[in-house]
């Protein structure tokens, strides 16, 4: 695996950013996409808050320009292999003895944790792996909602209190992270205590203008502005 970044790079939209916007929108892109690929997303889901779209530490190893957060197994089919199974545990270089996963999410958390950003008026989203990584920090703090596209969870982790509320948007006819994948992580969050709502839709693996339509509904829903 090459070097990763030893910080999050990180677009902002609107340009400069808002000082005190009512409220943050954060999305998480995918594996081999970078941190513009959701960025026309942010005025759809939050035309009237701050968004930002970091980029994955890790340089994909096939697509130009493309980033990561960790590696993932692929079957020769294009379909994640046993998409709740831990992911490589191989370091990167600059990583230490941390796992790329641990590695992405502690980089995510710093940025995260020192930015001038009110997290309890935060939405954290991502699509598929930023979906898996949403889940993974997204837990442990208390933002105000977070949506995950085509995304699944991996793994329980210290949670935040109170938690927060979860829209999970999956495509039954996703070819990359079997709906199954999606419907588990679903039923495990609800057995865990969480409240995750989750909407099945008539699509493959993408973002299509009903997810956005869900996605924007529970944002306006969730956001917490200034009293």
């Amino acid at each position: 695996m090459s070097d990763p970044d030893t910080i999050l790079e990180v677009i902002g939209f609107p340009q400069p950013p808002q000082a005190d916007p009512p409220y943050w929108l954060i999305l998480l892109h995918g594996w081999g996409a970078n941190a513009a690929d959701l960025l026309p997303l942010v005025p759809l889901l939050a035309p009237d808050g701050q968004g930002f779209t970091p980029n994955a530490p890790f340089p994909h190893p096939l697509v130009p320009g493309g980033r990561m957060w960790y590696e993932l197994n692929l079957q020769e089919d294009g379909t994640v292999r046993d998409p709740h199974g831990e992911p490589p545990r191989e370091p990167g270089p600059a990583a230490g003895d941390e796992a790329p996963i641990d590695y992405s999410c502690r980089l995510l958390e710093q940025w995260l944790t020192t930015q001038d950003i009110d997290l309890s008026r935060t939405i954290l989203g991502g699509f598929s792996q930023g979906g898996v990584m949403t889940l993974e920090v997204g837990l442990k703090y208390p933002f105000a909602g977070l949506v995950v596209f085509s995304g699944y969870w991996l793994r329980s982790l210290p949670r935040s209190e109170p938690s927060p509320p979860i829209l999970m948007i999956h495509g039954n006819q996703d070819p990359v992270i079997p709906v199954q994948a999606a419907q588990d992580s679903r039923d495990r969050l609800n057995q865990a205590g969480f409240k995750c709502t989750y909407r099945e839709l008539t699509m493959g693996h993408t973002i299509n203008d009903q997810a956005i339509a869900l996605a924007y509904q529970f944002i306006k829903t969730h956001k917490k502005v200034h009293k």
